[in-house]
């Protein structure tokens, strides 16, 4: 399930994460508002993992949200941005590594694409993933390797950005043949996508935020900020000109209510099993047997 016209540059992905390490925090309101209302869906799920992987960690937010949530629970934080991993592992000087005895253990930090996880096959309870599968063309390989680190049971819980985020930046875009804007995978083929990797009673779901600003250059800024600019390998190649940007800027401005300008965000939540398999990796049909009691 691919957008074939659409392809990103995934070290420009990486790069744009590694520099907006240092401050993403200062711009991440919308995704601490997303990570708590995963949270509150995962507060209906029955399971008790063993070992959770947070996978797209970026600097390590959710982190002591499972150390709460999840006591003594192991936590491994990947991210393919060794600059985030360095935020989301924050100083740990021999001091404070003395201090810590007694208390929960540190999660361990992996650098590593999510397409390749080095991870043994069911060593993972449950698989969270915060805002992660937008930077990936086709989220089909990284739904594999989560559904092949998961135990058998095992739940992945992502959050995402759907077709409509940032529908009015897209609009007010002049005419172009390059690709000026990021684009994003609907709701179904994410379902379809989730089915393809071998999950089980897939559940997706979707709603519309609202984020305000009292002027565009504010909203560039968050997007700069926190690494979310265009990674399009069809983006344009050199800069803009005057023209653009003022005719940007005019067809946006007409957008404004109250006083504020808006920008929708589509966010998609999924979550999925991984059921016991039916055939081996070779293909052969499994057969199981039970005894029957007496």
């Amino acid at each position: 399930m691919t957008m074939p016209d659409f392809q990103l540059d995934p070290r420009l992905v990486r790069r744009r994460a590694g520099r907006a390490a240092s401050g993403y925090a200062t711009v991440d309101t919308l995704a601490r508002e997303i990570s708590r209302r995963m949270a509150e869906r995962l507060d209906y799920i029955r399971i008790e993992p063993k070992r959770i992987l947070d996978l797209g960690c970026g600097p390590g937010a959710d982190l002591a949200t499972f150390a709460e949530r999840y006591p003594g629970v192991a936590r491994i934080a990947i991210d393919s941005a060794p600059a985030m991993l360095t935020q989301a592992r924050g100083e740990k000087s021999l001091l404070k590594r003395l201090m810590r005895f007694g208390k929960p253990a540190e999660p361990d930090f992996i650098c590593a694409d999510a397409t390749a996880l080095p991870l043994a096959r069911g060593s993972i309870s449950l698989a969270w993933s915060n805002l992660m599968l937008q930077w990936l063309h086709d989220p089909l390989p990284a739904l594999k390797e989560i559904h092949r680190t998961l135990e058998v049971g095992g739940l992945v819980m992502f959050s995402t950005f759907g077709p409509d985020t940032l529908k009015e930046l897209r609009a007010s875009l002049p005419p172009s043949q390059a690709e000026h804007l990021h684009r994003f995978i609907d709701m179904h083929d994410l379902g379809d996508a989730l089915v393809g990797a071998g999950f089980s009673d897939p559940v997706m779901d979707m709603e519309i935020l609202t984020v305000t600003y009292t002027k565009l250059d504010d909203l560039f800024h968050d997007l700069r900020t926190s690494g979310s600019t265009n990674a399009a390998l069809s983006r344009p190649r050199g800069l803009v000109g005057k023209k653009h940007w003022e005719e940007l800027r005019s067809n946006y401005e007409t957008l404004r209510r109250d006083g504020r300008l808006p920008a929708t965000v589509e966010v998609v939540y999924g979550h999925a099993w991984k059921a016991a398999p039916k055939v081996l990796d070779d293909g052969r049909a499994i057969v199981r047997f039970e005894r029957k009691p007496g």
